[in-house]
C-alpha cells in the first residue's frame, strides 16, 4: 500500500512538472511561442502580396490607357486612282497607324463600314474630300479620323465633309452605357459562378443554374441599356442574347474551374477577367487602339469578345458577329462541360470510397483462436 501511494505522488510530481513546462513554452497570453513568429510570417505576406496586387492592377489598367492609339487601324479609301493614291501615301506616313484598303467608289466604302471591314473611308470627290465614320463602332476611332483627315486636308489647303455611315444613338453618342456594361456583366458572371460552387451545386443542376442566371441578366440588362437608357438600337432578343452569353462564358469559367481544381480557382478566373479581360477589352475605344499584345488578348477573353457582339447586333444588323459569337461559346462550353466533368470525377472517387471490404472466408478465416486462459 505504501508503494502504491508512492508512486501516485511520483505521478503528480510529473503531471505538475509537465505542465509547468508546458505553461512557460505558451507565454503569457497562452498562445505558443511560435505564434510570434507566424504573426510576423502574415505581416510580411500582406506587405508583399497586396503593393504587388495593387502593381498588377494599375499596370493592367494604366498601361492600355497610356499607351492608346491607333495600330493598324482598318481604313478605307475611294476615288479616282490618282488622288487615292495621294491620300494612300499620306495616311501611311503615318507608320504602323492604319492599315489602307482600296475601294471602288463611295457605295463600295459605305458597305464596308456597314460590315465592320473598316471604321471609316476616305472618300476624294470633285468637291474635296469626304470622310466617312461609324461612331457606333467607336466613338474615339471616328474623332480620331476626323482630326487626322482634317490635318491633311488642311495641309492641302483643302476642306472635309464627314458623315456619319453608322451613328450612335443619340441618347449614348460616346457609347458611354456600352462601355459601363463590360464591367457588371463580368462582375455578374463571377458572382453567379461563385455562388453555385459554394453552395455546392453540381452536374446538371449546377448547369442550370449557371444557364438560368445568365439568361436573367442578359434579360435585365437589355431591358436597362436598350428600353430605359436607350444605349442599344438593335433588336432587343438578339441583345439579351449577346448579354447572356457574355455572362454565361464568365460564370461557366468560374464554376468550372472550381469544380476541377476546388474553390482556389474562382479567385484565379476573377483576377484574369477582372484584371486582363476588362482593360484589354477595347470596349471604350478599339481593340486597334491598345498596344500590343492587349488589344488581340482582350478579345479572346469574355468581356472583349462581348463588348464586340454587343456592338455588332445591336448597331450593325450581327455583322461580325461571328468570331465573338464563337469565342463566347467556347468559354461557355468548356466551362459547362468542366462542370459535369468535376462532378462526374467526384462521383467515382467517392463511390471508390464507400467500396465495401472483402471478407476472407478461406480456411484460415474459419480456423478460431483458443482463448488462452
Amino acid at each position: 500500500m505504501q508503494s502504491t501511494q508512492v508512486d501516485r505522488a511520483e505521478t503528480g510530481t510529473d503531471v505538475a512538472a509537465r505542465g509547468s513546462a508546458h505553461a512557460g513554452a505558451a507565454g503569457p497570453s497562452g498562445a505558443p511561442a511560435s505564434g510570434g513568429g507566424l504573426v510576423r510570417r502574415h505581416l510580411v505576406a500582406v506587405l508583399l502580396v497586396v503593393p504587388l496586387l495593387a502593381a498588377v492592377a494599375l499596370a493592367a489598367f494604366a498601361w492600355p490607357a497610356a499607351r492608346s492609339g491607333p495600330r493598324d487601324l482598318p481604313l478605307g479609301v475611294a476615288g479616282p486612282a490618282a488622288a487615292v493614291a495621294q491620300v494612300e501615301g499620306q495616311l501611311r506616313e503615318r507608320k504602323g497607324a492604319f492599315e489602307v484598303h482600296r475601294y471602288a467608289d463611295e457605295a463600295a466604302a459605305r458597305d464596308a463600314i456597314e460590315a465592320r471591314e473598316v471604321y471609316g473611308a476616305v472618300v476624294v470627290t470633285p468637291r474635296g474630300l469626304q470622310l466617312l465614320t461609324a461612331s457606333a463602332a467607336s466613338p474615339v476611332v471616328a474623332q480620331l479620323l476626323q482630326a487626322a483627315v482634317q490635318e491633311q486636308a488642311a495641309a492641302r489647303g483643302a476642306e472635309v465633309r464627314t458623315v456619319d455611315v453608322v451613328a450612335a444613338p443619340a441618347s449614348d453618342p460616346r457609347g458611354a452605357a456600352l462601355t459601363a456594361s463590360v464591367l457588371p456583366l463580368a462582375m455578374a458572371g463571377i458572382a453567379a459562378g461563385a455562388v453555385v460552387a459554394l453552395l455546392g451545386l453540381a452536374g446538371w443542376t449546377a448547369v442550370a443554374a449557371l444557364v438560368g442566371s445568365a439568361a436573367l441578366v442578359g434579360a435585365v440588362a437589355a431591358g436597362i441599356a436598350g428600353g430605359w437608357l436607350g444605349a442599344l438600337t438593335g433588336d432587343w432578343w438578339a441583345e439579351a442574347g449577346a448579354l447572356s452569353l457574355a455572362t454565361l462564358a464568365v460564370s461557366a469559367a468560374v464554376a468550372g474551374a472550381a469544380a476541377l481544381a476546388g474553390r482556389a480557382a474562382i479567385s484565379v478566373v476573377a483576377a484574369t477577367v477582372m484584371l486582363i479581360g476588362n482593360p484589354f477589352s477595347g470596349a471604350s475605344s478599339a481593340p486597334e487602339m491598345l498596344p500590343a499584345p492587349a488589344g488581340t488578348i482582350g478579345q479572346w477573353l469574355p468581356p472583349g469578345a462581348g463588348a464586340t457582339l454587343l456592338r455588332s447586333v445591336s448597331f450593325f444588323d450581327g455583322a461580325a458577329s461571328l468570331t465573338p459569337a464563337l469565342t463566347l461559346t467556347w468559354w461557355a462550353a468548356i466551362g459547362l462541360g468542366a462542370v459535369l466533368l468535376g462532378t462526374a470525377l467526384k462521383s467515382r472517387g467517392a463511390g471508390a470510397g464507400r467500396r465495401p471490404v472483402t471478407k476472407n472466408h478461406g480456411p484460415a478465416a474459419e480456423r478460431k483462436p483458443v482463448a488462452a486462459h
